[in-house]
């Protein structure tokens, strides 16, 4: 059963670090918002299989390397329809 996490927190919230302990290794998990900025800094590993919206990389200056698919609106729609259950954070 894959779950599909959409992680809207920026790193230093609580909820941040909650999310990444709940990410089994079936999960996606998809960063949107200011949880991107996670991906600016240095030391935070993120679990599973990671995407992060578009329009909210450039939105916030953010660059991802080939370990992160950057989506865009269809894709986060998708996603969501294909996962078993979705859990927004």
């Amino acid at each position: 059963m894959m779950t599909l996490h959409i992680l809207n927190k920026s790193p230093e919230h609580p909820r941040f670090r909650l999310c990444l302990e709940a990410v089994g290794d079936a999960d996606q998990l998809l960063l949107i918002e200011n949880a991107v900025l996670a991906l600016s800094v240095e030391g935070i590993k993120l679990p599973g299989r990671i995407m992060a919206l578009a329009s909210d990389l450039d939105a916030r200056g953010v660059s991802v390397d080939g370990s992160v698919d950057a989506i865009h609106y269809d894709g986060m729609v998708a996603l969501a329809a294909a996962a078993d259950r979705v859990i927004s954070w």
